[in-house]
């Protein structure tokens, strides 16, 4: 088994086995590049006074399992709001697969009142359950969300739709021989909302697909586990949207949200 999602060659970010997704084998879970393109936000240059605040992640096309080249670009510098931009592309043909674009703020120390943070979690990790996917018989690989993670629900399972609550950690590092930054971490776990908190039963021929993925943080997690307190709204005209608030042991961290394409066989 891996150590690591990816291993970096020069400029190049490998896959391993754990980048894999559970629809197809040869493509990653959209968790694994989101979390890689915010590691590639926040160490673009001139974000040593910064802190990231929003990450949006656009999944052009199913990420493959190749070496992927990583491009950064400052869009929009500034001493007090920037905007950062970051590209996947497969190295050996140079089609952009995935790109995300980043708002940086200005680190600073403000003087708050002690009823102006926001506060309270849900139930901690140590009380929530496993649950296996409906369909998590039918995948016999090492993948992201069955090898690369930890999950615990505290509200909700795999097992019934509707909204749900689950703690998330990454089991191994994001890259090999470094420490995941809390931002990757919660790009991570963010990817998820939408399927802890499924609606639309994929046994009934249903797909939800997120093709992006929008974070907004107030701050960024202390320790390991992330969690998601999620929901999915299905339209019939064919779309949809999963909302999540996040969270860590601490309390509230912010908001992700996912646009979906809803398709049925």
């Amino acid at each position: 088994m891996p150590d690591s999602i990816f291993v970096l060659d020069g400029v190049l970010a490998v896959p391993t086995d754990l980048a894999r997704g559970p629809w197809n084998k040869e493509a990653q879970h959209g968790g694994a590049p989101a979390a890689l393109l915010a590691r590639a936000l926040e160490r673009c240059d001139g974000g040593d006074e910064a802190i990231v605040v929003r990450v949006t992640v656009d999944l052009l096309r199913p990420v493959p399992i190749a070496p992927l080249r990583i491009a950064t670009r400052l869009a929009r510098p500034g001493k007090k709001v920037q905007i950062v931009e970051a590209s996947l592309a497969v190295a050996a043909t140079g089609v952009e697969v995935a790109r995300a674009s980043g708002l940086r703020l200005r680190r600073g120390e403000v003087p708050l009142p002690a009823d102006a943070t926001p506060s309270g979690c849900p139930p901690l990790p140590a009380s929530g359950v496993s649950s296996r996917p409906p369909w998590g018989d039918q995948i016999d690989y090492p993948a992201f969300h069955s090898a690369a993670i930890d999950m615990r629900f505290v509200r909700g399972s795999f097992a019934e739709p509707g909204p749900a609550t689950a703690w998330i950690r990454l089991r191994v590092p994001l890259v090999a021989g470094e420490v995941t930054s809390p931002l990757s971490r919660v790009a991570a776990a963010a990817d998820f909302g939408n399927g802890i908190s499924w609606v639309l039963s994929r046994r009934s021929g249903y797909r939800f697909i997120n093709p992006d993925l929008t974070i907004y943080l107030h701050r960024h997690p202390v320790a390991e586990w992330v969690a998601l307190e999620s929901i999915t709204l299905p339209e019939a005209l064919g779309v949809g949207l999963a909302e999540s608030r996040l969270y860590d042991e601490h309390g509230p961290l912010g908001r992700s949200v996912q646009s979906l394409l809803l398709e049925r066989d």
